[in-house]
């Protein structure tokens, strides 16, 4: 069988916004079967597709068929890129005369000896308010010679709804006076015992500052960005006096701040020091994480209200062997460094920047600037889907960025995603209202009075307009 792909137009990712109306005909008219029938809103575009099959379509050698998908509502109607099947002696009369086809340069034409058996036909026009409950028809006609029509017929494929669709509402996130992130992590700085001096080469000292450099150096290189100050805060283990963990962990962080020092002409207010004597939270953490025997008990010593010296002690001698493990297991990762940079992110004004800018290191954009992108996409375009959800991932706990997302979600009948920003997008007015909205698109019209009408009392007018919309039509 030969089978031909007919696309006229094509355009990807547009979110449906009305039911499909899907049907298999057969014969609808003389020589001429459809399946596959599918006409369903795509954005601010109607799609059109079905298989044709022409199979059963004889055409005489000085005749020509034109088939013509036509959208008819009343006094409106609108004729679709037709199909052309040409006789012989008509093609090539056709020809002769420097007409190319009958019904202009979007017909699709054939020989009827090239005539496919099966063909594709998939067309989207641009979507006008009477198409809603607008009737497709295939109308045929037969032409003769002297552009002569000798016989028309037409069929019926199918009719066109709009589905309700509540009016969704993004909101606008409010812009940053100064974009101030932070970058954070720790890293284990081996000391020769007793000692506050870094040894660069000792131990895996090299991967460690390394760790800290790479982090500064990640935003130190940006143009775009000023570090405002690089925070160190050292840690020390419990198995020597606290005094002497005191001096240790205040040498060593000291140590560590000239060492950053000389690697970057930083001013001298930017480097900040802080100081923890011993980790007893970070021992609590891996004594409960473990399966070490005694656990609740050391866990209870590890919070009573004893001196720090006193209660190490009592573990050391009431559980010698849970000790010696901890000691070798738990203690060399309490001596560390945490560290924090934070810098601040000059503003983007321009889309296009925004644009290079989301594409190449998101995490440099605010919200707000997500917001402002967003709004030169159509909605419901996976363009404009994916600002909304890389907004979310760079803010995942901002309720405006959930519920926008959320939005993008419904907008593109994907129910699943908008239910899961929608739990973390708050209990505002707005919110309120996409979840009354997500109920609508789900049919649950009782769960959506709640919303809509909960929304309504919170002094969001659009609710209350939608929820009078969302009556008219169940009437």
């Amino acid at each position: 069988m030969k089978r031909t792909i007919f696309i006229l137009a094509t355009l990807l990712g547009i979110g449906n916004m009305s039911k499909a109306v899907a049907q298999n005909t057969e014969n609808i008219i003389p020589g001429v079967s459809i399946e596959n029938f599918n006409m369903n809103r795509n954005g601010k575009y109607l799609n059109v597709e079905m298989d044709v099959d022409l199979t059963a379509l004889d055409v005489d050698a000085n005749r020509a068929v034109l088939l013509t998908p036509r959208l008819v509502n009343g006094a409106d109607s609108l004729d679709l890129p037709s199909i052309g099947i040409y006789g012989r002696r008509r093609y090539y009369y056709y020809v002769r005369n420097g007409i190319s086809t009958i019904s202009g340069e979007s017909e699709k034409s054939f020989r009827v000896s090239k005539k496919p058996e099966q063909l594709e036909y998939d067309n989207l026009i641009l979507y006008e308010d009477w198409m809603n409950g607008a009737t497709l028809k295939v109308h045929r006609s037969d032409w003769g010679c002297c552009q002569a029509i000798l016989a028309e017929y037409e069929g019926e494929l199918g009719r066109h709804h709009e589905e309700f669709f509540p009016e969704l509402v993004f909101v606008q996130p409010q812009a940053e006076v100064m974009k101030s992130r932070s970058l954070s992590g720790s890293a284990y700085i081996d000391f020769p015992v007793d000692q506050t001096v870094i040894y660069p080469d000792y131990r895996r000292n090299a991967v460690e500052l390394g760790k800290i450099q790479a982090t500064i150096d990640s935003v130190r290189n940006d143009k775009d960005v000023t570090i405002t100050s690089v925070w160190l805060k050292g840690y020390a283990s419990p198995e020597s006096p606290y005094k002497h963990n005191t001096e240790l962990a205040i040498g060593r962080t000291a140590a560590l701040k000239k060492h950053i020092g000389q690697l970057y002409n930083f001013a001298d207010n930017i480097i900040q020091t802080d100081y923890e004597p011993e980790d007893w939270a970070g021992l609590r953490r891996y004594v409960e994480q473990s399966n070490i025997d005694h656990r609740a008990e050391i866990l209870a010593l590890i919070d009573s209200d004893m001196e720090a010296d006193a209660k190490e002690a009592k573990i050391k001698r009431t559980y010698p062997d849970e000790y010696r493990f901890m000691l070798q297991n738990f203690y060399p990762a309490l001596r560390h460094t945490d560290y924090r940079i934070d810098y601040n992110i000059r503003t983007f004004s321009e889309v296009e920047e925004i644009k290079r800018i989301m594409a190449e290191r998101p995490q440099k954009l605010s919200l707000n600037e997500f917001y402002l992108v967003a709004g030169k996409y159509e909605p419901g375009t996976d363009e404009f889907t994916d600002v909304f959800q890389t907004a979310v991932r760079m803010f995942p706990n901002d309720e405006v960025a959930n519920l926008n997302a959320a939005n993008a979600a419904i907008r593109r009948d994907d129910f699943a995603i908008a239910r899961k920003y929608l739990e973390k997008a708050g209990s505002s007015a707005e919110a309120v209202y996409a979840r009354g909205a997500l109920a609508v698109r789900e049919g649950d019209y009782n769960m959506a009075r709640q919303y809509l009408n909960k929304a309504k009392e919170m002094g969001f007018e659009k609710a209350g307009r939608t929820l009078d919309e969302l009556d008219g039509r169940l009437k």
